[in-house]
């Protein structure tokens, strides 16, 4: 019996000829990763384990949440990062000014890459997946542990192919896909399961498609999300992953679960209203228009290059509606740097919106972009629950790029068709 892709990673840092569905394994890892809010409870039991850490070469600590520090308590959570990072002379550690959204960093710096394993005390982990690696989320203490062992332990998932066909029209992105997939099947369609993506339709995914993709398998329930090695994955690996890897492929009598079919051709922008990501609806279905206060584009969702050169393509020649307050997020610094260089910021600027250094922010209702009761936001994040984004009343609308500038523009929810 042939193993997944996930099985193979897996299996390989246990060290182990196989593995299956519901095996309790400990492997080694090649990469652990905590932010300003999940490592300060992080670094309080490895600081009880009293050993040095594993290696500071394998360890990730990105400040991005509350950074640039917003009151005196995000200030403090940030010096407690800072100073262990230093203590322990923790090699990727990001101060600001160098720091960018933790899940558009790493694979920007090829610090996670093909068949490597990586943790991170933070759900959106499984980002990685989009580059041929298992990677998934855990809580703070599995995270100190690993900090001082380089170990954890998994429970095998089982996993579901979700075959993909078909041509992606070009008002399709990969957060319309993940929408799709996840109104498809719930967001605890995947509980505890491996979302594996096969099929030609792959090809026609971008990197920035595949990293949208697998950031929110967990909001499927997933444990994470894996594409295949490919021409677009080496062309994207090839001079920025240093370290040694080894690309891994699913046998050809690999068990899944279940199989998915999705029709790329088929697709139609999608958004994803209140309060669960699976509660998707295709925009030309909306039958009363929707007008909304706000938009935040970025994330480490939908916070890359290619996103912000969708999104200031629709807003060239256009203002944000007057009744609209549009927030934009570049990734990473190379991402803020690059889209200036290529005219994005100016473009994003003289149609009125608000820039922002690299952050979290208001995808988790940190700050810069909270909202009070009653209002509506398009935004780009990756989870709509309630309070989110601010207060209890307020709603989040998550959409692609396209239809969030679209939107920023019209002051409803739209698509790139609508604006004139």
């Amino acid at each position: 019996m042939g193993m997944n892709m996930s099985e193979k990673i897996l299996a390989k840092h246990a060290g182990l000829p196989e593995v299956h569905p519901g095996q309790l394994i400990t492997c080694h890892l090649d990469m652990v990763l905590a932010n300003d809010i999940t490592a300060p409870p992080s670094i309080a039991k490895f600081e009880e384990i009293g050993r040095p850490v594993f290696d500071p070469e394998k360890i990730a600590l990105v400040p991005d949440h509350f950074q640039p520090a917003k009151d005196i308590k995000s200030a403090g959570l940030a010096k407690i990062v800072r100073d262990f990072a230093h203590k322990h002379k923790i090699v990727n550690y990001f101060e600001q000014g160098r720091v960018g959204i933790e899940h558009v960093i790493l694979p920007e710096k090829g610090l996670v890459g093909p068949g490597m394993l990586t943790i991170g005390a933070d759900s959106h982990t499984c980002t990685y997946g989009a580059v041929n690696g298992f990677s998934t989320g855990v809580g703070s203490t599995d995270l100190g542990m690993a900090m001082a062992t380089g170990k954890a332990w998994f429970k095998v998932p089982e996993a579901i192919n979700v075959h993909l066909t078909g041509k992606k029209p070009a008002n399709i992105t990969g957060k319309d896909v993940i929408l799709t997939l996840i109104g498809k099947i719930g967001v605890d369609g995947a509980l505890y399961q491996s979302l594996e993506f096969t099929g030609e339709g792959v090809a026609e995914l971008s990197m920035t498609d595949r990293l949208t993709i697998a950031n929110m398998a967990i909001e499927a329930g997933a444990k994470n999300g894996i594409f295949p090695y490919d021409a677009i994955t080496e062309a994207y690996v090839k001079g920025r992953v240093k370290k040694p890897y080894e690309p891994v492929e699913a046998d050809a009598d690999a068990v899944y679960a279940r199989t998915v079919e999705i029709d790329l051709s088929a697709l139609t922008p999608v958004v994803a209203f209140p309060h669960l990501p699976g509660n998707t609806k295709p925009v030309k279905d909306i039958e009363e228009p929707i007008a909304i206060d706000q938009v935040v584009i970025g994330s480490c969702t939908n916070g890359r290059l290619e996103d912000l050169a969708i999104a200031a393509k629709i807003f060239e020649g256009h203002v944000v509606h007057p009744r609209v307050r549009c927030i934009v997020i570049p990734g990473s610094q190379a991402v803020y740097k690059e889209a200036m260089h290529k005219g994005y910021i100016d473009t994003f600027i003289d149609a009125g919106c608000a820039v922002s250094t690299p952050t979290c922010g208001p995808c988790l209702g940190g700050y810069m972009g909270i909202m009070t009761a009653g209002e509506k936001c398009v935004s780009t994040t990756n989870r709509n629950f309630r309070g989110r984004m601010g207060h209890v009343d307020s709603e989040v609308y998550l959409a692609g790029p396209q239809t969030a500038a679209a939107s920023a523009i019209l002051g409803r929810i739209a698509v790139p068709e609508e604006v004139e």
